[in-house]
């Protein structure tokens, strides 16, 4: 069996529930007694933590999801579907045998809903690892969904700066979640940065998104010109999401 590296226990993977009071009881109780609520969209946000990015890229990257989830076009969007919520998880993720599920699955279909998940964000513990498995982080985010919320649709959001290089093939990961019905979006953040010697890309990172990792119907990949275009992209990409709008293939987000 294949080894998963999830934080166990309490410690700060605790802190980061204790952030988001009464995400977990009330909706274990309403599944279990219900069955699977609907919602309009299961959304999926996986986020990189491979060694490329620097502690301060990483911070970039939490503050950008937390200050999303707290904008007033993002809450709208949540709320504007046929269901008028969405459901929503995130968890980061390096080499092929190490995700951490930082924030559970929450029903967002109010401003306080809202604040409690961008909480959750903020409290939830940085750590950086060596490696960038996209193929581990698409199945684990596979195992994610049909649980407690259904929705109409089933998105991943990958965010990275680099292209896969621990784990399963890619393209094998990818056609297994698209089997499932599971849309696959990127987020790809642009590093100005010059690459160390012997690690130069033989394909920019926004085409090896588009061409390798995204898949499904209405798919595309959000193209951050660097960490400081983080926030804008994340919030343009969510919303785009949500409300499941068909537009380009790729989009670019500046500072």
């Amino acid at each position: 069996m294949r080894r998963r590296h999830i934080v166990s226990g309490f410690g700060l993977f605790g802190a980061a529930i204790l952030a988001a009071p009464a995400i977990l009881a009330p909706r274990a109780a309403r599944a279990t007694t219900y069955g699977p609520e609907p919602v309009d969209v299961e959304l999926v946000l996986a986020v990189d933590v491979s060694r490329s990015v620097d502690p301060e890229e990483q911070e970039m990257q939490f503050r950008g999801y937390a200050a999303a989830f707290r904008d007033q076009r993002m809450i709208e969007a949540f709320t504007g579907g046929p269901v008028g919520a969405i459901a929503c998880t995130l968890f980061t993720w390096s080499d092929w045998n190490i995700q951490e599920h930082l924030v559970p699955w929450l029903k967002l279909d109010s401003p306080g809903a809202s604040e409690r998940f961008a909480a959750a964000i903020d409290a939830a513990p940085r750590r950086t690892h060596l490696y960038t498995s996209i193929s581990g982080a698409m199945d684990f985010a596979a195992q994610l969904f049909n649980q407690d919320y259904e929705g109409t649709r089933q998105v991943v959001d990958i965010s990275g700066d680099g292209v896969n290089n621990s784990g399963r093939d890619v393209g094998q990961a990818r056609a297994d979640a698209l089997s499932k019905g599971i849309v696959l979006n990127g987020l790809a953040v642009l590093d100005r940065a010059p690459p160390p010697p012997g690690l130069m890309q033989m394909q920019p990172l926004d085409e090896y998104y588009q061409d390798r990792v995204i898949g499904g119907p209405g798919s595309f990949v959000m193209v951050a010109e660097g960490f400081e275009a983080f926030e804008s992209a994340v919030r343009r990409k969510i919303i785009r999401e949500v409300a499941g709008h068909v537009g380009p293939a790729m989009e670019r987000a500046f500072a």
